[in-house]
């Protein structure tokens, strides 16, 4: 029998959300002899590999429950840097933090950034996040020029379109499962300001928003809905638009002002005086149904007061919403919070974003946060994208509602999957095996559990989110470390 792990390296690992933790062994290598080290650690113990980066997916797509957990966080040298292409090479660990710091100076801003950039490159990869801009640019797997991804055996492959494109096409998105992401090298967008021109709309329901955002997609470069999901009957999926643009050259008269690292941090306090970060505390006592649907109500109204006069933003006031105040999160209570997020074609979404919202204003379980955004597909294999629309829902989690939320996210599912829609694993932490069987039968899913298997034979690679999600798989998995 294998001697057992050593005991200082086991930790209490965290979902972002908070509602989600396990016990892990956790290692953070610093090179890639080091994570071939606990490759073959794991595999004389007989335990599997899970792959963590900044650790922000909010359910457990970053667990790995009594077993090894390999932490990316101390892989965060920038490789190479191109600043008359636009082209960077990075190690995963690296932020969108520090990327967009490292870069703006010389004009240019990642294609594709998600509403924090506490966001880890290997783990932006892995999950093929998207952003308010994904209808018009997809998502970052599409500015990804290649990758090197360390495969079970220790061997590195270097993958691209045109080199292994299965790998390329089945790791991006591939929620860790073929092998660790040790470079990428990315492609990057031209901007001539910091500041972004943003055009604030309001909604009357999600078939008002729907048109806004169709009228706006031509030329707009994002598109991002704010949701007041209290709202009921034909006010049902009410919000707030924002149309942002960037700025041709020329339209800036202090680029070199603008675009440094300085103006576009966002402030540590509200007004000089209150800090951020002690915010969240004045949050709590209103984080709940009555003071959540008061602030809501005072939201769009003073939306409506905005509706159409345009005002300048700096990139990282738009882009990095969830950064306003470290710590929102724990406004939540100790519960914490999940996210549903799910993406319906263009044709069914309206219909099916208000009946959401409806069960859930009857199970009254009504989320706190609605975001309302516009896609379109990939050729990614694992991907969640559909030519149409996503909602983002976060719930509150606590001892009396769990089993009825949980129950809740079921019926969504129903919903959704009848619409053929998808979901985001970086965000899921509710789905059952039923709930996406038709899903899990198309063509692609086939082809990545069959390179699954040839790349990773003895099932090092695995997550409490695959198990949790794909047990037939996971399944494999263990037969196959038995066999071993």
């Amino acid at each position: 029998m294998a001697t057992p792990l050593p005991s200082e390296r086991l930790e209490r690992v965290a979902a972002w959300g908070g509602a989600t933790t396990a016990m892990s062994y956790v290692y953070r290598p610093s090179t890639v002899d080091d994570a071939v080290a606990v490759f073959d650690l794991a595999r004389r113990h007989g335990v599997t590999v899970g792959l963590r980066g900044a650790g922000q997916s909010y359910g457990d797509a970053s667990l790995n429950a009594e077993h090894v957990t390999l932490d990316c966080s101390r892989m965060t040298r920038i490789l190479d840097w191109n600043p008359a292409e636009g082209v960077i090479r990075v190690e995963p660990g690296v932020t969108i933090r520090q990327l967009w710091q490292y870069v703006i100076g010389d004009g240019w801003w990642p294609f594709v950034v998600p509403g924090t950039m506490a966001v880890s490159l290997g783990g932006a990869a892995a999950m093929n996040i998207h952003g308010k801009n994904n209808w018009k640019v997809g998502p970052i797997g599409d500015h990804i020029r290649e990758f090197e991804l360390l495969l079970p055996s220790g061997e590195v492959q270097r993958c691209s379109r045109t080199n292994h494109p299965d790998l390329f096409h089945a790791a991006i998105g591939g929620f860790g499962m073929l092998g660790c992401m040790t470079s990428i090298t990315l492609e990057l967008k031209r901007i001539y300001s910091g500041l972004l021109d943003v055009e604030p709309v309001t909604a009357a329901s999600f078939e008002d928003m729907t048109r806004v955002f169709e009228a706006r997609m031509a030329d707009a470069d994002y598109l991002v809905g704010w949701v007041d999901c209290f709202a009921a009957g034909a006010a049902r999926g009410r919000g707030l638009v924002h149309a942002a643009r960037y700025l041709d050259p020329g339209c800036d008269p202090e680029p070199c002002r603008t675009l440094r690292v300085d103006q576009q941090e966002l402030p540590d306090t509200i007004l000089g005086l209150l800090p951020k970060s002690a915010v969240w505390r004045f949050m709590r006592p209103a984080t709940n149904d009555l003071g959540v649907r008061a602030v809501n109500a005072v939201k769009y109204r003073m939306g409506r007061r905005e509706h159409g006069h345009r005002f300048r933003q700096s990139h990282g006031a738009f882009a990095f919403l969830l950064d306003y105040v470290p710590g929102w999160k724990r406004a939540y209570g100790p519960g914490g919070l999940i996210q549903y997020q799910s993406f319906v074609p263009a044709a069914h979404a309206s219909a099916v974003y208000r009946e959401l919202l409806d069960r859930a204003q009857r199970a009254g379980i009504v989320p706190y946060l609605g975001v309302f955004k516009r896609h379109r597909p990939d050729p990614f294999w694992m991907t969640h994208a559909v030519d149409g629309y996503s909602l983002a829902l976060d719930f509150r989690v606590t001892r009396a509602n769990c089993a009825r939320l949980w129950a809740l996210a079921s019926e969504f599912d129903g919903v959704v999957t009848a619409a053929r829609g998808r979901f985001y694993f970086a965000k899921d932490s509710t789905l059952a095996p039923a709930s996406i069987a038709g899903l899990l039968d198309e063509e692609r899913v086939r082809r990545f559990w069959a390179l699954k298997r040839a790349c990773d034979p003895d099932g090092l690679f695995m997550t409490d989110l695959a198990r949790r999600v794909f047990p037939e798989h996971a399944g494999a998995v263990r037969a196959a470390r038995g066999a071993a």
